[in-house]
């Protein structure tokens, strides 16, 4: 990828990454490249004319948190954002090679089991960025980059944060590119332009890969678009079965064009012609057999309560296993030990629960989730956010760490990893304020080394619902919890596995808040106890 020497207007630094030159730009902003702790990385920065909007800060700030979402199969993850910056950027994953354009243009038309890892690989992709709620929008060759063989597609993370509501993002300027556009994305109104005109992308995609050029391709831009809305694909060059699967995906209707799982599916059953194609490339394999059954999981488990199974999807796509050991000694005031490394430590979040993320903060840092003090302390701490009392002289019964304060309404699901990291310590998931879930009150998961428990927190009194003993979070190890709230059930899972589940009272359903907290039982006037949390999602059921 060529890299341009920064402008004089350009910024050196931000967030902490160093600027060493520019990667490209586009209406919204500038992609550079950066340096960073770990190495390089492509920080995206957003004009300080978008960024002055509160509007687009918002959808930038909804984009950001679901790209947080989209497993690395297949595309360059994410590695950090900040909404909130004066610039707002968003780092990622720096893919050092040429793109799909750039291999073409210099060794021609792709064929054989070249051509089928571009088309599985991308579709791979595409299953993994849908399935976290979000839409590309730009899927062309030249956001298809090769790393070690293996292709990755960029740019998704802020591609619908740029064009939320609408097709265009200017009166006069449409988002994409012209050559790969769906039929219905040339539509007036094309606010239910979804993810199938990706699928339709991916079509043109492939078919520029196989043959050099694209299906719909004329003389000017007008007439491109004519043939895109008017005339059958060109497919002449590509041999079956792949040229019966690409005509698939660029049918005019959206509703006759398979889904992102749907065509891996396809893909990945065609015979010779599929996996054993990818014989040199094991970690393609891997993301695309993870990635369709990802896919199929989630589509059976939407607006589901079947906890049991979604759980076991968490822990089988990803690897999202609880028990990593924490160190158990003594710890010094406002320090925790890390968890002990392993592959799951950097798999990507993913809550199979749930299409429409709200929420998400990694609790790595001050961001949604915010430093706190009074009886004890929340603070951020060896990547997590620690929350204790054991430094203080007269420590709190419940030291809460304050959440964002956006609002929650209906169904909804709270997804956080938890380690208890005292023997004493329980960990509280609240529903929280006089307007919350509960009609004059709130409503508690509270999650301690020897039970679990539903709490009913009225303004005066507090009722336990529901109790469950059990020792899954005795041993100082991260776990994930997940709490489901569907209309007035909760249902509580530990690492996939459930533990309790029971009604709330018969109130009406308000809007209310999430917050985190931590609490020692038995509760003392020396009672010392501290407990970390990590990656909180919340999403809409």
């Amino acid at each position: 990828m060529p890299i341009e020497p920064l402008r004089s207007a350009d910024p050196t630094e931000l967030g902490g990454y160093r600027l060493l030159g520019r990667l490209g730009e586009g209406g919204m902003g500038a992609v550079y490249l950066g340096e960073g702790p770990n190495g390089r990385v492509a920080v995206k920065a957003i004009r300080a004319e978008m960024a002055s909007q509160p509007e687009f800060r918002g959808r930038f700030r909804s984009e950001v948190n679901r790209a947080r979402q989209v497993p690395s199969f297949c595309t360059a993850a994410v590695l950090d954002a900040d909404p909130e910056s004066e610039t707002p950027y968003l780092v990622v994953e720096y893919v050092d090679g040429p793109n799909l354009a750039e291999v073409v243009a210099a060794r021609g038309p792709l064929s054989g089991g070249e051509l089928y890892s571009v088309a599985i690989g991308v579709a791979t992709a595409l299953t993994a960025i849908h399935g976290a709620g979000v839409i590309h929008r730009d899927l062309k060759p030249r956001n298809v980059l090769f790393s070690l063989g293996t292709p990755k597609v960029i740019d998704f993370g802020i591609a619908r944060a740029f064009d939320a509501t609408s097709n265009h993002t200017r009166t006069d300027q449409m988002v994409g590119t012209l050559a790969y556009m769906a039929p219905e994305r040339f539509e007036t109104d094309a606010r239910g332009v979804g993810p199938a005109a990706d699928v339709f992308a991916w079509g043109i995609v492939v078919a520029y890969a196989g043959t050099g050029r694209t299906p719909f391709q004329a003389d000017s831009q007008p007439a491109t678009a004519a043939r895109i809305l008017t005339q059958p694909p060109d497919l002449r060059g590509l041999s079956s079965p792949l040229r019966e699967i690409v005509d698939r995906t660029l049918a005019k209707d959206p509703a006759k064009r398979p889904s992102a799982v749907e065509l891996l599916e396809l893909l990945l059953d065609t015979g010779s012609h599929s996996m054993q194609d990818l014989g040199g490339g094991p970690e393609l394999r891997r993301a695309a057999l993870a990635a369709r059954a990802g896919g199929h999981r989630k589509r059976r488990r939407r607006r589901t309560l079947t906890v049991v199974a979604a759980g076991v999807a968490v822990l089988g796509l990803l690897g999202l296993i609880g028990g990593r050991k924490l160190a158990t000694g003594s710890q010094e005031a406002g320090t925790a030990a890390p968890p002990t490394p392993s592959a799951a430590a950097s798999a990507p979040l993913y809550s199979p629960i749930g299409a429409g993320l709200l929420i998400s903060d990694p609790l790595t840092r001050d961001g949604q989730w915010h430093r706190s003090s009074d009886g004890g302390v929340c603070e951020f701490s060896g990547g997590r956010m620690v929350a204790y009392n054991d430094d203080s002289e007269f420590p709190a019964e419940e030291i809460y760490c304050d959440g964002p304060a956006d609002k929650i309404t209906g169904d909804h699901a709270v997804a956080v990893t938890v380690a208890l990291l005292t023997p004493t310590s329980c960990a509280n998931v609240w529903f929280w304020g006089a307007d919350r879930i509960t009609e004059d009150g709130s409503f508690a998961v509270v999650l301690c080394g020897g039970k679990v428990e539903l709490w009913d927190q009225k303004e005066d009194s507090r009722d336990t619902l529901a109790k469950e003993a059990t020792k899954v979070l005795a041993d100082r190890a991260e776990h994930r919890v997940q709490v489901l709230v569907e209309d007035k059930t909760v249902a509580v899972t530990v690492d996939g596995a459930p533990v309790l589940t029971a009604d709330l009272p018969a109130r009406s359903r308000k809007s209310g808040q999430v917050w985190l907290s931590m609490r020692n039982e038995p509760f003392t006037e020396t009672a010392k106890g501290r407990v970390s949390f990590q990656n909180v999602e919340i999403r809409e059921l």
